[in-house]
């Protein structure tokens, strides 16, 4: 008895293709569904297997006789057919209607012993109970067992056309599969409803040229309420037709940025201060803001094109090669330089410069955590008793930085800000917010590192457009 295990993702393909290789013919000896493939359970599906017998070397009736239960009356069942000798394995004839022709089975492949071998590995495979005496007659009707081993609705069902290929390795989805995009599906439609939400209730009924530019700005990340201050003085400011004009929008913006920018004009060229004194200029910030180069840079710039008489002082002894770097660019430019350790130091250092035109001061870097190193910084900068006192911040540094810094230096009273790396920064929609938080005016920019290039007085124009419409520093 040749005996073959077929598969399909349906009883009917399975019960198909056992058709079309063992004939109508062919006697199915058991059947399971399991599921397969798939990684936890996701995208698992299922297989239906079908072990079945050529019919044409069993005698096979015509009709089917139901295994009559001592207990129960006979139900005919002219379908189905169970086989004591088969230890609860039904057998379905495919097409009873068609006589089978009868052949003398040989004892190799229809002995008792074969017979059953394969009766149990089959039931082994389904993990069903096992019967205390195979022998015994099993009291269930044959419908029954066909129902639990699934075959009576896998007969019922029409066969369907063969699916293609691309069809079965997409089809199959298993449910928790299914269920998994679902939640992604809805929580997709959450977000874009709370974005929706959000933008709604910012921009409310603005016009989209006043949109597009409020936009730019939060992209610039300047701060929330100073984008909706800009846009509603804006938006007041404008009629119905202007607010309809790009052009007229982004000028409106432009302008309103540039408000916020303060004292951002041209200087002129430095001179001695009304007191008689030198024009004292102090530089401070925290640490690794570039206060060293950017005092080699207005040094130069005062000195070679602006033909002033300059003088340095560094109090920077805490960082190593400090004073040596101030040093060689004084060397450089032809600058006298002093040293100051102490407060009187740099009172004295200060006198000993009478006669320039300009001081400037080179401060030791502070940390904005550190309170008495900058409590110490003022003790510095009360006996040098400075004109102009510019804080030093970094572009390139994050807005929680800066504003902590700008917070923390405001104790030495800042008349001016200087932003170095502008060529570093990322978004500079945080210098607007800063310049709102500090008390003073800007000042300077530098672009690079290069010395005495790449540093320039400070243009609200400039830094406005930048904050609105991004762009490389030239």
């Amino acid at each position: 008895m040749a005996i073959k295990t077929f598969r399909g993702r349906t009883p009917a393909e399975a019960l198909s293709q056992i058709k079309k290789e063992l004939g109508s013919s062919a006697v199915i000896l058991h059947t399971r569904t399991h599921r397969t493939g798939g990684f936890l359970g996701i995208g698992a599906h299922t297989v239906t297997e079908i072990t079945a017998a050529a019919g044409d070397h069993i005698d096979q009736p015509t009709t089917c006789t139901p295994r009559l239960s001592p207990r129960r009356a006979p139900q005919p069942t002219p379908e189905f057919s169970p086989d004591p000798t088969r230890a609860d394995k039904v057998e379905i004839s495919i097409n009873a209607t068609r006589p089978t022709p009868k052949q003398k089975p040989t004892p190799a492949t229809t002995s008792p012993a074969a017979v059953q071998q394969t009766a149990a590995s089959a039931r082994r495979s389904r993990e069903l109970p096992l019967d205390p005496d195979p022998t015994e007659p099993d009291d269930r009707p044959a419908r029954q067992l066909a129902r639990e081993a699934g075959l009576l609705d896998a007969l019922k069902q029409p066969q369907p056309r063969q699916p293609s290929p691309d069809r079965i390795a997409t089809e199959p989805r298993s449910q928790s599969t299914i269920s998994l995009e679902r939640e992604m599906e809805l929580l997709k439609r959450m977000v874009g409803q709370v974005l929706q939400s959000t933008r709604s209730t910012r921009c409310g009924n603005m016009p989209e040229a006043l949109e597009e530019c409020y936009l730019r700005l939060l992209e610039s990340e300047v701060a929330a309420e100073i984008a909706d201050e800009i846009v509603g003085i804006v938006r007041d400011q404008l009629d119905t037709h202007e607010l309809a004009d790009r052009e007229i929008v982004r000028r409106a913006v432009l302008r309103r940025l540039e408000s916020l920018i303060p004292g951002a004009t041209t200087p002129t060229p430095p001179e001695r201060a009304e007191d008689d004194r030198p024009l004292t200029i102090a530089l401070v910030g925290p640490t690794g803001v570039g206060k060293t180069t950017t005092i080699a840079k207005l040094a130069a710039t005062y000195k070679l094109r602006h033909a002033r008489k300059v003088g340095l002082v560094t109090s920077d002894t805490y960082r190593i090669a400090a004073v040596d770097q101030l040093r060689t660019y004084a060397n450089i430019i032809g600058l006298p330089l002093q040293v100051a350790l102490t407060p009187a130091e740099m009172a004295q250092a200060c006198r000993s410069l009478s006669d320039c035109d300009v001081i400037l001061i080179d401060s030791a870097g502070r940390s904005q955590h550190d309170q008495q190193r900058i409590v110490e910084l003022s003790d510095f900068l009360a006996a040098a008793s400075p004109h102009e006192i510019h804080l030093v911040l970094s572009s390139a540094s994050g807005e929680s930085v800066l504003r902590r810094a700008a917070e923390r230096f405001t104790s030495v009273n800042p008349t001016h800000v200087i932003f170095t790396k502008l060529d570093e920064a990322v978004n500079f929609g945080v210098l607007v917010n800063v310049m709102r938080q500090v008390n003073a005016r800007l000042s300077f920019v530098t672009t690079g590192q290069e010395v005495p290039d790449q540093i320039e007085p400070a243009s609200a124009d400039r830094l406005a457009r930048l904050v609105l419409d991004g762009g490389a520093i030239r």
